[in-house]
This record gives structure tokens, C-alpha cells and sequence, in this order.
């Protein structure tokens, strides 16, 4: 994905887009740091007039322009032509939809505008500033209501605890850079930003420990850009240009969070492009722009970049002019098994460069990888007092135990009150795998509740809408896996439920901390069944207080026993098979194997079968269940 492509949809003002207006001849001429630019004129412009920043500071021609502009119009117009049931369309469509699965991530960030804003402001005041801005959404309208309190008094009604007393003007950054600031409406800095920004921006390695949603994302982008400024100026038309700043991120959805990021602090750096590669997106597409485009910012996840790495010409040799190296959410990128590529990342990159490791917890895994990927004289900087546990004083936990057969309608009945509460209800529900996941939602749509899912079984072009429809409403459920548990940033969330056991203790903290974010108040709620209820004791320092479950209603079973019968059978196959799984590798529960079973086919019985599913003989096998009383097997 590239930030500058150029995107059609609706005549915008400029300053919601992410276009530069050639209203000048000088577009080209060096940026002098030392005066401050006078603030832009908005007007409505015509799009054809607009040149993609990706374009901006190099030669470019009136035909790349016009390309740049009506390039999507014409690709639709020739989509509509003829007969589009010819295997010869039909896979230029789906390699034309391919190549768009992953452009929605940044489409929305680059189309808004004031008018928006204003819309937005009207319906709902709101609270304090916000850095980790939405991933997929109206990014620009989102982050537009976001001010400083000290600004506007009517944007301070939410808790400004997060916000420090120093301003973003006061530190050594570039006109430039603070006149970005100030378009996204920032003014304060948070105190993590307050508490790492002057150590980066000196150049010092940093190892900080930091939540998401604090403002983590800025204070090493800000930084990054200014090295950027700070480095001899080269030809940005050189396909051979290289990567200053490399960016690594554990999942698809923290990568295009920190990219629409990047996207705002650059709006006034027309000479600086960034690119994002991910994988679930076309390789060949990224290859083609990694090989078109400069590049100075790349931000990617492990796997795709290692992809690269091996089959982009001349990738592996951009890679030696990086400068800042970043590891974002560094214990989960270690928890999630990339130790081993992250290792061959730090060794792919000059040893003389600045890194910053960002983490919101510091297991032994993370000190290992600083010994390696830091310098002796790197400094820790402890954002969060009493670790992460401290970040949930907004949220009202509460953990419940039903039995196993109980729990979907346990799960309605928490649903159907908490709306009944709440009009504009905002709800993650959090599943133990994809496949269960996949089986909730399907249950709840059932259920005629407003639904939708997301996990990694999901296209990522799925992933992004639906995202992206998550965070801009309210009125509606989320069922999600745990690629929703840390980096991503849905405001106004309004409750977390937890169904079955969380891997550990942290990912338990990582979801409820969807919740309670920027200073507002939260609920949390954790499901389990009996023989899960060990887990509370690694909690008992969370002060989370035991629910009772109120009678339900023999209607509402009645409801959720006829829709659980209406499931596909399929999917209760699936989610069997992935329950067994996820519960095989658990230490505690995996370690008796008969009694797993046991607890396996109560779960096939909540789902209306009698029989529980065959599971094919090799399955099995690999997961060290062979012959084990109690299962079927093909």
C-alpha cells in the first residue's frame, strides 16, 4: 500500500485529502526548517487539479498527473464495458480486486473534510485528544474532533489524566512537523509522548515501556520524520532511494493504524513518502510500488517483509540505509513466534542506526531481543507505574461462572441487557479461536442482534470494512479472535466480554483495555465455566468482582436452542475441532487428556449435536490426542 495513491471519490477540501494543490511553480524547491510556512487557504478544488503526494517533490509529468487523477474513473468505465463473464475479465477482475483488497485501508483516511467535522461535532462533544487514531475510518473527521481543552472548552469534558502540561512547540521539532501537530489537533503532549520524545529526539536507543493508547504511536513517528529532515537530501525519483525508517508491527490492522498515522504527520512533508506491506494484500502490487515509488518510511509485519526480502530486486539493499528502527508492541511480536525473523531484521540493517523498542509489557523474551537489537547504552523509560494493571481503574471487571452448556445463552442474555442500558452500546466479545468466533457470530446474527465478526479467517479487504464500521458506529456487537486485542484503537467502547479462558494474564489485560480508553469509564465481563475458574487466581490483584447470573427466562433459551440449531453444521465441525485445539495447548487444562475430551464434547453438546464431530486421524495425531476415549476420528 502507498500512502500518496491517488484516490477519486468526492470533491474534498484539501485539507482532508491526501492530495497537494499545485498552486505554486516552487513545489520542488528545498524546505527551509527555519520559517514558519503561513497557514494554507481551504477551498474546494476540482480533483483533476490535484496532484497525489506520491508525486510531489519529484518530476512529475502532466501525464503521470492526469493518470494519477482519472486512473480510477477509467478503470471503471472499462470493468462495465462488454461481457463480463469471459475468463479473460473475470481474471482481470479478480486481479483488479486484489489489487484493491488492501486500498481501503487508507482510502477512508484520505477522504474527509471539514463538513465532516463539523457533522461529527454537532452530534457528540468530544472528549480529550486522542493520538493512536482509528485504522480504517474517517481518520481525518475522527481525529478533527480531538482538541485541546485549553482550545475549545467544550472538548474537555472527558479525563485529561493521559495529558501532560508540556506542548508539542517546545521541543526541537521542525515548523513543518508542529503545523501537522496542529492539524490533528494537538497542542499538550501526553505524558508518555512528555516522557520519550526528548531522549528520541536525541538520538538515544530507547526501550519504552508503554500502553497502547497513550500516544506511543507519535513519540517514535515524530522522531522518525525528523531524522528523516535532518539527512543529506537525495533525488526522490531514484527507485534506488533507500529506507530510512523501518517500522515493524505484529499484526495487518497496527500496521495500517501506524501508516493513516504517518499519513497526518506528513501532510506537510510532500518530499517524504511512506508504504505499508502486509500480509492478506497482493505481494506483486507492493513489489511493483516498492520498486516505482520512493520510500522512506516502510512499515510492515515480520512475514511479509521477510517475503520481500527474498523476491523484491534490490529490497534487501534498501534496507542498508535504514537509520531508525522501530519495534512496535515488542512482546507480542516476541509472543506471536517472530523472535527468529526479528533477529534477522536487526541483522538485515546497519549497525550504526537509532532503535526504539516499544512495549506495553517487558517479559524476559523482550530483554533478550534489546541485548541484540539495542546499544549498551540504550535507556529504559517506564511509562506506566504499576504496570499495565493500572491502566483498567476506569473499568468495572467482573468475572461470572456457567456451565459450559450455558454459555450462548449466558452471552444473550449479557448482550440483550447491556443494549436494554445502553442505546448507544459499543461491544467487543472476545472468543478463545477464529472458528468459535465465526460460530458466535453466526449465532447472535441469528439471534436478530447487530452483529458483525472479525478474525484471521477474514480477508483482510473484509477485516478493513468491517474495522472501519466498528469504529465510526455505535449500536453494534463485535465478535472478534484476538487480532483485536492490542494496537487497534475503537473509541467509546462500552463493554468487553470474555468468553472462555485468555492464553495468560496479559492477553486477559490487552482485551479488556479495548475498553476504558482515554480516561472514559468501561465495562468488562469474564465468562467461564467451572473448571476454568483457576484462572482467577493469576487476576486476584485486579480487583474483579464475582457476578452472579440472573435466572433467564425459558423463552429466551428456548430462542438461543433454536438458533444454535439453525447453525451450519460445518462451522459447529470447525469450531469443535479449534476449541480442542487452543484447549490442548493450555498447560492446565491440556495436561489430562481424557478429561479434555470430556470438557470437548460438553462444548459439542452447547451445540445441540449428540454425536460430536469426527476429526481426520492425522489431525489428531498432531495434536498428541490419537486414541484418546472419547473422540471419532476418520
Amino acid at each position: 500500500m502507498y500512502i500518496g495513491a491517488p484516490l477519486i471519490k468526492t470533491v474534498s477540501p484539501i485539507s482532508s485529502l491526501g492530495f497537494f494543490a499545485p498552486t505554486s511553480k516552487n513545489n520542488n524547491k528545498k524546505i527551509n526548517l527555519n520559517k514558519t510556512p503561513s497557514s494554507p487557504k481551504i477551498k474546494t478544488l476540482n480533483p483533476k487539479t490535484l496532484i497525489p503526494l506520491s508525486l510531489c517533490g519529484t518530476l512529475a509529468t502532466k501525464k503521470k498527473m492526469k493518470r494519477a487523477a482519472e486512473g480510477e474513473l477509467v478503470n471503471k468505465s472499462k470493468v462495465s464495458k462488454g461481457n463480463n463473464n469471459t475468463p479473460a475479465t473475470k481474471k482481470n477482475m479478480k486481479r483488479r480486486n486484489k489489487k484493491k483488497t488492501f486500498s481501503s485501508c487508507i482510502e477512508s483516511a484520505q477522504v474527509g473534510g471539514n463538513l465532516q467535522k463539523q457533522q461529527i461535532a454537532s452530534q457528540k462533544a468530544p472528549d480529550s485528544k486522542m493520538d493512536e487514531i482509528p485504522v480504517f475510518g474517517d481518520l481525518l473527521s475522527e481525529l478533527g474532533k480531538e482538541n485541546d481543552g485549553k482550545t475549545n472548552p467544550k472538548l474537555s469534558s472527558g479525563n485529561d489524566s493521559h495529558l501532560s502540561q508540556t506542548r508539542f512547540d517546545q521541543c526541537p521539532i521542525s515548523p513543518l512537523s508542529l503545523k501537522g501537530i496542529k492539524d490533528m489537533g494537538y497542542e499538550r503532549m501526553t505524558t508518555v509522548q512528555e516522557a520519550t520524545l526528548p531522549v528520541i529526539l536525541k538520538g538515544k536507543d530507547v526501550l519504552a515501556k508503554a500502553r497502547t493508547g497513550t500516544g506511543k504511536t507519535v513519540a517514535f513517528l515524530l522522531p522518525a520524520i525528523e531524522n528523516i529532515l535532518k539527512s543529506t537530501s537525495v533525488d526522490c525519483s531514484r527507485n534506488e532511494f533507500p529506507i530510512s525508517v523501518l517500522i515493524i508491527c505484529p499484526t495487518r490492522e497496527l500496521a495500517c493504524q501506524v501508516a493513516a498515522e504517518a499519513m497526518k504527520l506528513l501532510k506537510h512533508h510532500p518530499s517524504i513518502s511512506a508504504q505499508v506491506v502486509i500480509g492478506g494484500t497482493s505481494q506483486d502490487t507492493e513489489r511493483k510500488r516498492l520498486l516505482g515509488k520512493p520510500c522512506q518510511i516502510l512499515i510492515a509485519t515480520p512475514g511479509r517483509l521477510k517475503d520481500h526480502t527474498v523476491t523484491t530486486p534490490g529490497f534487501a539493499t534498501r534496507l542498508k540505509g535504514v537509520k531508525v528502527l522501530v519495534l512496535d508492541e515488542a512482546d507480542q511480536l516476541l509472543g506471536m513466534g517472530f523472535q527468529k525473523d526479528i533477529e534477522k531484521i536487526v541483522a538485515s540493517v546497519p549497525k550504526q542506526r537509532q532503535t526504539l523498542l516499544f512495549s506495553a509489557t517487558v517479559p524476559k523474551e523482550v530483554h533478550n531481543i534489546c541485548h541484540i537489537a539495542l546499544k549498551s547504552d540504550h535507556e529504559y523509560i517506564d511509562t506506566v507505574d504499576e504496570g499495565s494493571e493500572e491502566t483498567h481503574s476506569q473499568v468495572r471487571q467482573t468475572h461470572l461462572t456457567a456451565p459450559l452448556s450455558e454459555h450462548f445463552s449466558v452471552i444473550y442474555k449479557l448482550l440483550k441487557d447491556h443494549i436494554a442500558d445502553d442505546v448507544n452500546y459499543k461491544v467487543l466479545v472476545f472468543c478463545t479461536t477464529a472458528m468459535v468466533t465465526k460460530l458466535v457470530a453466526e449465532l447472535l446474527s441469528d439471534l436478530k442482534l447487530n452483529v458483525r465478526e472479525i478474525h484471521s479467517r477474514k480477508a483482510q479487504s473484509y477485516r478493513t470494512r468491517v474495522s472501519d464500521e466498528f469504529r465510526k458506529s455505535t449500536g453494534l456487537i463485535l465478535v472478534t479472535s484476538d487480532v483485536s486485542a492490542r494496537g487497534v484503537d475503537y473509541p467509546d467502547v462500552t463493554l468487553v466480554i470474555q468468553v472462555g479462558l485468555p492464553s495468560d494474564k496479559q492477553q486477559y489485560i490487552h482485551r479488556l483495555g479495548r475498553t476504558g480508553r482515554k480516561g472514559k469509564q468501561g465495562q468488562g465481563i469474564l465468562l467461564l465455566a467451572p473448571w476454568e475458574e483457576f484462572f482467577l487466581s493469576n487476576l486476584r490483584d485486579l480487583s474483579l468482582i464475582k457476578a452472579s447470573v440472573t435466572l433467564i427466562d425459558p423463552d429466551s433459551k428456548k430462542k438461543v436452542e433454536q438458533a444454535v440449531s439453525r447453525i451450519d453444521m460445518k462451522s459447529k465441525e470447525a469450531a469443535y475441532q479449534a476449541w480442542l485445539g487452543y484447549y490442548n495447548g493450555n498447560k492446565t487444562v491440556g495436561r489430562d487428556k481424557c478429561k479434555l475430551v470430556e470438557r470437548a464434547n460438553e462444548f459439542s453438546r452447547s451445540m445441540g449435536l449428540d454425536t460430536p464431530p469426527a476429526i481426520r486421524k492425522v489431525v489428531l495425531g498432531k495434536m498428541g490426542l490419537k486414541n484418546v476415549p472419547g473422540l471419532r476420528s476418520y
